[in-house]
């Protein structure tokens, strides 16, 4: 079942240019800089999204000099799969498409 805490990384992951970064941090850790290149965003905007990403427990950063990289967390993102894998399975063993609940 979906906890408060997995609807709320929904909720994160479900803006458009935060699933973005995402993606691109799936392939590799990447910099502010990289991100800018790779999305078209505004650096100001994109901040926001990374800052929003790290609270949310998504990325970690990791200081190089003056530039800051940002890693994916692939624990979180199992999670959130996770609570969507037991949703289907708990659909499927119920059969909730042949199970109805009688109006009043």
């Amino acid at each position: 079942m979906l906890t408060s805490v997995d609807t709320d990384l929904i909720r994160v992951l479900a803006d458009p240019l935060r699933l973005r970064i995402v993606t691109l941090l799936a392939q590799e850790t990447l910099c502010t800089t990289h991100l800018v290149e790779e999305t078209g965003a505004r650096q100001t905007n994109l901040s926001n999204h990374l800052r929003v990403l790290r609270e949310a427990g998504v990325v970690e950063t990791e200081p190089c000099g003056r530039f800051t990289y940002y890693r994916l967390r692939p624990d979180v993102i199992e999670t959130v799969a996770g609570a969507f894998a037991d949703l289907a399975a708990a659909a499927r063993a119920t059969g909730a498409a042949d199970r109805k609940r009688a109006c009043p």
